[in-house]
């Protein structure tokens, strides 16, 4: 295929819209109304000439004070803040104000200038993927996860950075309040499939990292699958489970005898399976088929590719939550003088996974021996396992606990605490629970 002098061009020249950015500044000038339908669309960052942005800037910070944003005012703004003459003087605001045909459009110049600028984005994390690719002092791993993270940020629109005045914010976070009035017996985040933690904690919120916690033997992995089969089969959420300590058999075993109530020994024995089992083994096979639940069981996965194959599932499927059963299991990127630093490390690394693509993420969690040489078994903070910086960076902590596992006589047999020892969004309580681990299931002492 010959290439033309005008696809040279093309090639060099960024994609641009300089004609559309004085239209759409115009447009800001002239009428407010058109002010809110550009800020919904544009930031300052994205006009491809660096004195556009800055008018912008002095346009929408008028705005929001509620001043005049007249051309004359910008002028003032501008002069204020030292940039008038840089951006061309009052008279090439004036040229802006007579380059707009209507100020009606603005709305569809803007979405022009969006697009373009997603365009030299994109073309500058392809230059940079390249520069990864090329390098040979860059892992392959690591190049894959920063590829993805730049290419990740290129479609992914976010936020200018820019302070949120209140009077932007209050409206909806009372709209929410309402809405909970309305409504008492609503989750605000995602359902568990336990009322009585949901009330507490209401839910599971986007961003949030939730440990859940607790000594070999008490459920903790339960818990964590529990969670995971009643938002991805109840709620039909896409959710992401990294099964770090279990074969996929022994996962899809465990939900499945939560589903059908068939004991999990009798199903991993499958003699002596009656008639109504495997009826009830057939209708779990329809629901499962359709749940959006997606398993990745590689052993020894670490935080980079936790990170890269949960954007990949979030671009192409959606996603509502990621459990990682369990952190002490994963491998570090990089080795550390200690392994409290690579717990750290891991820890800060799935908060800063839950924030940005705006889900909750679980990290089931081994404890240290502390609760075994206490006369109170009960869990405390301190006892988190090798690293204080899971308390630090966790927004929901629940410990796991049985006192039958401890004592065989215990009058609390078959019952579990999920003890909220940290809850940035309420109150600390502990949720008694029925613990049904012969078929892998927790449910509320009131459905007994």
């Amino acid at each position: 295929m010959t290439i033309t002098a005008e696809d040279q061009d093309l090639r060099r020249t960024p994609p641009q819209d300089t004609a559309a950015e004085r239209i759409v500044l115009g447009a800001m000038m002239l009428a407010r109304d058109a002010i809110a339908d550009v800020i919904e669309l544009v930031t300052a960052d994205e006009y491809y000439r660096p004195v556009h942005g800055t008018i912008h800037r002095a346009i929408t910070d008028l705005y929001v004070k509620g001043e005049p944003t007249d051309a004359a005012a910008v002028a003032n703004k501008l002069l204020t803040t030292g940039d008038l003459q840089r951006v061309g003087g009052a008279p090439y605001l004036f040229e802006c104000i007579e380059a707009v045909p209507t100020i009606a459009n603005a709305g569809w110049h803007a979405k022009r200038i969006r697009n373009d600028a997603g365009r030299r984005r994109l073309a500058e994390a392809g230059t940079k993927m390249v520069g990864l690719a090329l390098n040979p002092a860059i892992e392959y791993a690591e190049a894959v996860d920063q590829a993805g993270q730049n290419f990740y940020d290129a479609t992914t629109r976010h936020d200018s950075g820019e302070l949120t005045p209140l009077s932007a914010l209050i409206g909806p976070t009372l709209e929410a309040i309402s809405a909970a009035a309305a409504n008492p017996d609503s989750v605000i985040g995602l359902p568990t499939g336990l009322a009585d933690l949901d009330r507490l904690t209401g839910g599971l919120r986007p961003g949030q990292l939730v440990v859940v916690a607790g000594r070999p033997g008490m459920g903790k992995s339960v818990f964590g699958v529990d969670i995971a089969r009643n938002i991805s089969i109840r709620a039909g959420k896409p959710v992401a489970f990294f099964a770090l300590e279990m074969g996929e058999d022994e996962l899809i075993q465990r939900i499945l005898s939560a589903e059908t109530l068939i004991p999990l020994h009798a199903l991993r024995d499958a003699k002596h399976l009656s008639d109504l089992d495997w009826r009830r083994l057939a209708e779990a096979e329809q629901e499962l088929a359709a749940a959006p639940l997606h398993i990745d069981p590689t052993p020894s996965v670490n935080m980079t590719e936790i990170r890269a194959r949960a954007r990949r599932l979030a671009q192409r499927k959606g996603l509502s939550l990621i459990v990682v059963d369990y952190l002490q299991l994963m491998t570090p990127a990089r080795k550390s003088e200690s392994r409290q630093q690579e717990v750290a490390e891991i820890s800060r690394g799935m908060k800063l996974l839950a924030k940005e693509l705006q889900v909750p993420v679980i990290a089931v969690a081994q404890l240290n021996r502390g609760p075994e040489q206490r006369t109170d078994k009960r869990p405390m903070l301190s006892d988190l396992r090798e690293s204080g910086a899971l308390e630090q960076d966790a927004d929901l902590v629940i410990f796991v606990h049985r006192d039958d596992y401890y004592d065989k006589e215990s009058p609390r047999a078959g019952e579990v605490d999920l003890i909220v020892a940290k809850n940035r969004s309420g109150p600390q309580d502990t949720i008694t629970a029925a613990a049904q681990l012969h078929v892998s299931r927790f449910v509320d002492m009131c459905v007994l």
